[in-house]
């Protein structure tokens, strides 16, 4: 079993040259951990993979959003690729190029569309006739150019949890090949519309290159049918999703995706653009999280920590595996524990049925959590959102303070007296 981020020396774990005691002593636990070097490692051995295909490396916003994060990527070359007005406004606080910036997402509201056209963003993914339509009244009063791609639906299975899965003709996601013909052929009638790239993301979490390969050979063959009707392709949008390793699963290696992707698109002027999140970010964090009690019945052993489902969705949401490792010393022995966190609710569980010696005020370390934890927080019982701590070699730095009371009640007001 690996365990990414934390090395251990003699008795403690570390975070580059940071020890967890340290961090424990001077910031409440439950805190996001994040390693700088490994998000920037990530992201470097993603860009060297592709150093022979024209690209570009969007980065999924989505993933995790925290401006620290979103500026150490723009610093090192990196595109985004976001959902939402927010997620734009983040971007540009981070100091990222908006003309690096797709948009995706099927819901994209005026108000958004407006914000993205005025910030000149690389490309709108499309996802319906409606929005293209209204992409063309914004721009147009605008007095711009909208630069869009259309997102296919190429209806092919990922292998991913049905939640996470956004490739099949019943998501929502996309228009089929055949809707996607069309749109462009209407999209070359339209006068603030300039046609700029195809688009095509088939899910998350995906450990076979297969479902990619099928997906670019039905956009390769789609970009063929269009050169025909006098529409260029400039970009082809592959997507994100690649995953990673929670519990020892067999991933994909980037030079491997890399050389995929190249033989699909050989003797073809073709810019790629992706869309990872995860795979950036998911291995570069942990949670620390300190166990309140153990408590033993008949039936189930549990360890309740500090943590909870507000924290981490996955577990409850999708049935999510992260390794949770015991960074204390103990002497008890090992036992099978479900790790549980406080919140009033069956399904606040962060691991099932797992192999550990614990016991009281012991550190757990929840691996693999630098993706889809802090961006899909929440603040459910009350709960405040927690440090979000940046580990730069021998330094800690505050890229998140905790949220305090105040926090919580900001903008909430009682009723006047009648």
């Amino acid at each position: 079993m690996s365990f990414p981020i934390l090395i251990k020396k003699q008795d403690n774990y570390f975070v580059e040259d940071v020890g967890i005691d340290s961090i424990i002593e001077k910031f409440a636990t439950p805190s996001y951990i994040y390693s700088k070097q490994r998000i920037v490692d990530n992201f470097k051995n993603l860009e060297s993979a592709f150093k022979n295909v024209d690209h570009l490396i969007c980065y999924a916003v989505k993933a995790n959003s925290n401006l620290a994060i979103l500026n150490l990527l723009a610093k090192n070359g990196a595109g985004f690729d976001i959902v939402s007005g927010g997620e734009l406004n983040r971007v540009i606080a981070a100091e990222g190029d908006p003309k690096k910036i797709v948009f995706s997402g099927v819901g994209k509201t005026s108000e958004e569309i407006k914000l993205a056209i005025e910030n000149n963003i690389l490309a709108f993914n499309i996802e319906s006739e409606d929005e293209l339509s209204r992409i063309q009244d914004i721009a147009k009063s605008l007095n711009k150019k909208a630069s869009i791609s259309i997102r296919v639906n190429p209806n092919v299975d990922a292998n991913t949890h049905p939640y996470i899965s956004t490739g099949l003709k019943e998501n929502k996601f996309g228009v089929s090949e055949v809707s996607a013909f069309n749109l462009y052929k209407k999209a070359k009638t339209l006068d603030s519309i300039l046609i700029k790239g195809i688009d095509c993301h088939i899910g998350s979490q995906i450990t076979d290159l297969k479902p990619f390969e099928d997906s670019i050979k039905k956009l390769i063959a789609l970009i063929d049918k269009l050169e025909i009707e006098g529409i260029k392709i400039k970009h082809m949008d592959i997507g994100g999703g690649i995953g990673i390793s929670y519990e020892d699963e067999k991933t994909i290696a980037f030079a491997d995706y890399a050389k995929a992707i190249s033989a699909s698109i050989k003797g073809r002027k073709l810019k790629v653009l992706l869309e990872p999140g995860r795979v950036i970010m998911a291995d570069a964090g942990v949670i620390l999280t300190k166990v309140e009690y153990v408590k033993k019945t008949q039936d189930k052993n549990f360890a309740i920590i500090d943590a909870a489902m507000n924290d981490l969705m996955r577990p409850s949401l999708y049935g999510s595996f992260h390794k949770i490792l015991n960074v204390s010393e103990t002497a008890e022995k090992e036992s099978i524990f479900d790790i549980v966190g406080p919140i009033c609710e069956t399904g606040d569980f962060i691991g099932k049925d797992r192999i550990i010696s614990i016991e009281p005020n012991n550190i757990l370390a929840i691996l693999d959590t630098g993706a889809y934890a802090m961006s899909m927080s929440s603040n459910y019982n009350s709960r405040p959102r927690l440090y979000e701590l940046m580990i730069d070699k021998d330094k800690i730095h505050v890229i998140r303070e905790k949220e305090s009371f105040d926090d919580l009640i900001k903008g909430e007001k009682v009723l006047p007296e009648s």
